[in-house]
């Protein structure tokens, strides 16, 4: 019979009874492999089942932006940054491009940062357009599909809408350029404008030397209930405090504030990724936007992801099992996560931690230099992979023309 937690111990009593619970995981004795096609398609190996050919592009698109603000190298779109040198010295590389299956633009759109290291989202779209026009202009192979058989990686907060509030990257919609290639993105929500059929959501940059180095020793007892480090309102932003993560954050803070069973708070502490290995439940709430590195924190750290966001799409969904690993509550129930985390069997909480403490799973959330088997690189190449062959009907005739380049904004048009 299932053993659920009773929610109405003390606190002190009911962490003793999960400490003693989950101690077999917490001394790394017991893992589990993830079962049926999802644990395949995490093990799957990319080599042999596609070709990429990387465009050379004046650096101006991407190393002088890194020299220019090496900033860009450890926030959390750094993705474009990783995957570019990735692909640089891969297997799957051609310098042939008429075996190609896939063309990569190395374009570092989030590259471009404010004093207080934001991307600024009303330069990105000038500088993909101006990267698609070079290569349009310089290779054959963009006009033969205007696109389709191309892949670009747009980490913005909504992808390659372009900005980080969603009312304005629903208005501006996809750069209308890239409505034909693949988009490799962070972003992902259903049913919406910035989430296009046939994309590929990743998940976001968090430094894996750094985390490595913050590892805590695996008997450390999990003695924190649930864990959350983070803003609750942006008042700079969001000065009424309704809009900012649709007031789901604002909602944790005023109903759990106070309770025992809750460490949450705005500070940051020099201890962050040692607590989260200490916690048993990590809170993952949306922000601007549905997704956060806290999600990859949580599953490398081994901490059970609760995440509040309707309706997102998670990275890499065919190959990790979301729904077994975390804990899903809608942005409505906030106020009730309380009973809903202290109502989950025992066993329920042993079996996601088992999964978690499988290397492949935490493998496929990281972008470590240099590349290792199974990790978010070889992920989207899995992902891309899966994609081929291309209809035929991607191809156009010649001189045909599908794609209206002075659709959009009118500042998306100055030259850049």
């Amino acid at each position: 019979m299932a053993l659920a937690l009773p929610r109405l111990l003390p606190a002190a009593v009911l962490l003793a009874l999960l400490l003693v619970a989950t101690s077999e995981v917490a001394w790394g004795q017991d893992t589990e492999r993830i079962e049926g096609s999802a644990g395949d398609v995490l093990e799957d190996d990319p080599v042999g089942r596609l070709k990429v050919y990387v465009y050379e592009l004046p650096t101006k698109y991407n190393k002088k932006m890194v020299a220019k603000d090496s900033r860009c190298l450890s926030h959390m779109f750094a993705a474009e940054i990783f995957m570019h040198r990735f692909l640089l010295s891969s297997a799957i590389r051609t310098l042939n491009p008429e075996e190609a299956d896939w063309f990569y633009t190395p374009v570092y759109t989030t590259c471009d940062l404010t004093p207080w290291g934001h991307p600024l989202p009303f330069k990105s779209p000038r500088i993909m357009r101006s990267a698609i026009q070079f290569i349009s202009s310089h290779w054959p192979y963009w006009n033969r599909t205007e696109g389709a058989d191309h892949f670009f990686v747009v980490p913005h907060d909504f992808g390659a809408c372009f900005h980080y509030q969603e009312e304005k990257a629903i208005e501006r919609g996809i750069l209308p350029l890239l409505r034909r290639a693949t988009l490799v993105q962070t972003f992902g929500q259903k049913d919406h404008v910035c989430l296009k059929e046939g994309s590929i959501t990743i998940p976001p940059y968090a430094p894996p030397q750094k985390m490595k180095t913050h590892l805590v020793p695996p008997e450390t007892p999990r003695s924190i209930f649930v864990y959350f480090r983070g803003l609750f309102y942006d008042t700079a932003n969001d000065p009424e405090g309704g809009y900012y993560a649709r007031g789901a954050r604002a909602s944790v803070w005023e109903n759990f504030k106070s309770n025992p069973l809750f460490d949450i708070s705005t500070d940051h502490p020099p201890t962050y990724y040692e607590d989260m290995q200490r916690s048993i439940f990590c809170l993952c709430p949306l922000g601007w936007a549905p997704w956060s590195p806290r999600l990859v924190e949580a599953v490398v750290f081994g901490c059970i992801p609760v995440i509040i966001a309707d309706d997102i799409v998670l990275p890499f969904a065919d190959a990790i099992p979301w729904d077994e690993i975390g804990v899903f509550v809608a942005e409505d129930d906030v106020p009730k996560l309380d009973t809903i985390l202290t109502s989950i069997p025992m066993e329920v909480i042993l079996r996601k931690q088992r999964l978690l403490a499988n290397p492949s799973m935490k493998q496929a959330m990281l972008f470590p230099q240099p590349a290792q088997p199974g990790d978010a690189f070889h992920q989207i190449l899995n992902g891309l992979g899966r994609k081929l062959p291309h209809d035929k009907s991607v191809y156009l005739s010649p001189g045909q023309k599908v794609l209206n380049w002075t659709q959009g904004p009118v500042g998306d048009l100055k030259p850049w």
